[in-house]
């Protein structure tokens, strides 16, 4: 990093990017209802994978998630990001840059897409162009996709954009349910697949 850019909040990132078909943008205020819908209509996906969809939040829960979403990625803690149908306008997931390390560069992806777009391509699509923005956009030297190893739709994603598969940590963390998880371990290394 140069001296001008040794603090995150230095750096200039744009508050969207597009591919194809959508739009990839930071959270505003408003976006919570959207956000809202969207989840609920996809709980019954979410819960075996994420713990904050265990109950259907309200659309002031949601507002408040997306406010709170902003102000990390205003302080370059956590880069939320929604996705957004370029031609219709509809919210259709959420993905970003999470765990985020400046020092060295290290970023991990995140995703869930909203359950009436599914199998359309759109979260891997949406996966390759936040890759393809932490390299060229933020300098990363490593970025990473984590998941349950019982989670093959999430895996197929990092699979398709040609992520390597570096390792399964065994009984890593508890499941939604209780129970010791396996998690996956992908990654794209500068030098290597970047």
């Amino acid at each position: 990093m140069s001296e001008l850019n040794s603090n995150p909040l230095l750096l200039s990132i744009p508050e969207s990017i597009e591919s194809d078909r959508l739009l990839i943008r930071a959270p505003k205020w408003g976006d919570g209802i959207q956000l809202n819908e969207a989840v609920i209509e996809s709980s019954n996906e979410l819960k075996p994978w994420m713990p904050w969809a265990q109950s259907i939040p309200t659309v002031e829960e949601s507002e408040i998630v997306v406010r709170r979403a902003r102000l990390r990625y205003l302080e370059r803690t956590d880069l939320m990001l929604l996705l957004f149908l370029k031609e219709t306008g509809q919210l259709i997931g959420s993905s970003g840059l999470h765990r985020i390390d400046w020092e060295s560069r290290k970023f991990e992806i995140g995703y869930w897409g909203r359950s009436a777009f599914s199998g359309n391509g759109y979260i891997t699509e949406a996966a390759e162009a936040i890759t393809n923005f932490a390299v060229h956009d933020l300098n990363a030297n490593r970025v990473e996709i984590r998941c349950d190893s019982r989670n093959q739709r999430s895996a197929r994603v990092a699979e398709r954009l040609g992520f390597t598969l570096e390792g399964i940590l065994r009984s890593e963390k508890c499941a939604i349910d209780g129970s010791l998880r396996d998690t996956m371990i992908f990654a794209k290394v500068r030098g290597k697949e970047l």
